[in-house]
C-alpha cells in the first residue's frame, strides 16, 4: 500500500503535501510581490499584508490569520492594517455577531487608490499654484515649481482619461 500517513497516523492519499506545496507557493508570491512594493515606496509590513489579502481565496482574512499566515504579531497586522486603510487599498468588515474584523481586498483597490490621488493632485496644485504666485515665473524656484505644478495638472487629465478607459475596458471584459 503506497498511502502516506499525516503527522497523527491517519492516511491523508497524499495531500497533506499537496497543501505543503500551494502553501510555500503563497508564500513565495507573497514575498516576491510584498519586495516589489518595498521597491516601489511601500513599506514591509503593510506590503506583506495587502500580498497576503489579495492572494487569499476570499480576498479576507482575520487578525489571526494574517498573523499566522505571515508569522507576525498582532500589533504589527494592526499597524499595516490602519494604512493600507488609510490609502484605501483594504476595508474592514465586522463578522456577524463577532467582535473580530475581517480583512478585505477589493478587485478595484488600484482604481480605488488612483481616483483617491485625483483629491490629493488637486490640493497639490493649489499649493504649487500659491508656490509660483509667490515666487513668481521670473525666478528659478517659481519655474520649477509651476514645471511641478504642469506636470500634476496633465497628470489629472491624463488619469481621468485612463480611468474612464479602464471603467470602458472591464466592463467588456466583464460584462458589466
Amino acid at each position: 500500500m503506497n498511502e502516506r500517513r499525516r503527522g497523527d497516523g491517519r492516511a491523508d492519499g497524499g495531500r497533506g503535501e499537496a497543501v505543503a506545496g500551494a502553501e510555500a507557493a503563497a508564500s513565495r508570491f507573497i514575498e516576491r510581490f510584498a519586495a516589489q512594493l518595498v521597491e516601489s515606496g511601500m513599506a514591509r509590513m503593510p506590503a506583506r499584508v495587502f500580498a497576503a489579502l489579495l492572494s487569499s481565496e476570499r480576498g479576507d482574512l482575520t487578525s489571526a490569520e494574517l498573523g499566522d499566515r505571515l508569522k507576525i504579531s498582532p500589533a504589527a497586522v494592526s499597524g499595516a492594517v490602519r494604512y493600507l486603510a488609510q490609502v484605501n487599498m483594504v476595508s474592514r468588515e465586522r463578522e456577524p455577531g463577532s467582535r473580530r474584523e475581517r480583512y478585505r481586498v477589493q478587485g478595484d483597490q488600484w482604481y480605488s487608490a488612483l481616483t483617491e490621488r485625483d483629491t490629493m493632485l488637486r490640493s497639490w496644485q493649489a499649493t504649487l499654484q500659491e508656490g509660483v504666485s509667490h515666487f513668481g515665473l521670473e525666478t528659478p524656484q517659481g519655474r520649477r515649481i509651476n514645471d511641478t505644478l504642469e506636470f500634476f495638472q496633465f497628470l489629472e487629465k491624463e488619469l481621468g482619461s485612463l480611468m474612464e478607459r479602464w471603467e470602458k475596458h472591464r466592463a467588456q471584459r466583464h460584462g458589466r
